[in-house]
């Protein structure tokens, strides 16, 4: 595997989940009822995602999770291990599990469920890295000032469904913000994906709004480009994951140098490969299958 070196390192912080996918179901599960399908996956999942989209890419991920002593913590540390993930920054925390989510793809989409509690602190020591890419917090405020390099921020669903704008602070800090369409309608309290990416425009550098099997559209407004592109057809076995193989793609295409819409099309290329196999870390593409 080859990496594009040191100083294009990726530093990464937020959440690791154990990853158990099943795709292929004619429909979601009812009460009282067994569904049997024929595809499933398991690995790390989360913030482990962007990681190992990140190596395949060949960029060196630096990668700062909470892992448990268990079972499942062993097996992402390992996974990621052999990735090529530098680990140096997490840690295994004794007595705490690894949270779990199950994923159940159908109709193109997928519904999650996850076991497990909050994960404990970790060291605030970071590396020196050209970038970072961190997972901000939907309920609560995170601080993303003293992280490396460029600072390219992504968020999660919100289980309280407030959707506070106050999360729109933080992006002072950061150099790009790389929501779902969903997401960023919701936190600017608007009604389309454009008038969203306005909206984002204002607050940080270079706004995207992922859009799924519709494509992607993004302003830099450090270069002054706008560019939007548009969903590629292909089967879609299991989504999960998919949004963040787009945004390790981006940050990849950004720090290689390419152009915005160049930007757009590598990271849509690589998202619609992923979602024609399933899992989220073990479905994302290598340089070679991208190119």
């Amino acid at each position: 595997m080859r990496h594009v070196g040191d100083d294009n390192d990726v530093y990464l912080s937020g959440l690791l989940f154990y990853d158990l996918v099943f795709t292929g179901l004619p429909k979601p599960p009812t009460p009282g009822e067994e569904l049997w399908t024929g595809g499933m996956a398991s690995g790390p999942g989360g913030i482990a995602n962007f990681a190992v989209a990140l190596a395949r890419l060949g960029t060196r991920p630096v990668l700062a999770a909470a892992f448990g002593d268990d079972a499942h913590g062993a097996l992402c540390w390992d996974f990621l291990a052999d990735e090529g993930v530098d680990l140096t920054y997490s840690r295994r925390f004794p007595g705490w599990a690894t949270p779990v989510t199950v994923a159940l793809s159908y109709d193109d989409d997928r519904a999650l469920i996850t076991h497990g509690t909050p994960p404990p602190a970790l060291e605030t020591t970071r590396p020196s890295t050209k970038a970072s890419i961190v997972h901000l917090d939907p309920v609560a405020d995170i601080s993303v000032s003293d992280l490396p390099g460029l600072v390219f921020a992504d968020v999660g669903w919100d289980p309280t469904q407030q959707w506070r704008p106050e999360l729109l602070r933080q992006l002072e800090h950061c150099h790009a913000f790389l929501p779902n369409e969903v997401e960023a309608m919701a936190y600017t309290r608007t009604d389309t994906p454009w008038t969203a990416l306005k909206k984002l425009a204002d607050v940080v550098p270079i706004a995207v709004v992922t859009r799924g099997a519709r494509g992607a559209l993004a302003v830099d407004n450090l270069t002054g480009e706008h560019a939007e592109v548009e969903g590629i057809n292909v089967d879609c076995v299991d989504s999960t994951g998919a949004g963040d193989v787009f945004g390790a793609a981006f940050v990849h295409a950004t720090l290689t140098g390419m152009p915005l819409l160049e930007r757009l099309t590598f990271a849509n290329r690589a998202a619609a490969i992923s979602v024609q196999r399933p899992g989220g870390a073990t479905a994302a593409p290598t340089l070679a299958e991208v190119s």
